[in-house]
């Protein structure tokens, strides 16, 4: 499913983190910079990935799910204010944990509707307890 990006998520994002740079939260002025338009956080596209999961991915019997980290996070490109995202998740490995517990490591692609190459790529890992292989 595609996610739109509003003016409002954006402030709302640069509320929460304290990042207030113009070409952000100015439309005004982000209309003569160097992208057109104010443009997402790239944290802020980062952060939609577990709502991507959460799309994407069932795990029957999972009783809780959690985010373990991060790795090689890479925002390529920009995502304009009004830009419908969404995300490719593919799996890259999986782990037992103790005593009912599964790591999994995803490789995420955030693409933005009409763009020409990916908006973020990052390793996602993911742990689910309660439904373990």
């Amino acid at each position: 499913d595609w996610i739109t990006i509003t003016q409002e998520q954006v402030n709302l994002f640069a509320q929460a983190t304290g990042d207030h740079q113009w070409i952000h939260v100015d439309p005004e002025r982000a209309k003569a910079g160097p992208f057109g338009a104010p443009i997402a956080h790239g944290f802020l596209t980062l952060s939609l990935i577990p709502r991507f999961f959460e799309l994407a991915i069932h795990i029957e019997g999972a009783r809780m799910g959690v985010n373990y980290g991060l790795n090689r996070v890479r925002f390529t490109s920009p995502v304009p204010v009004g830009s419908r995202v969404r995300a490719r998740m593919t799996l890259q490995a999986t782990e037992a944990l103790q005593p009912d517990g599964m790591q999994m490591t995803w490789l995420v692609t955030v693409e933005r509707e009409g763009g020409d190459k990916p908006a973020c790529v990052a390793e996602s890992l993911s742990r689910s307890y309660g439904a373990a292989v």
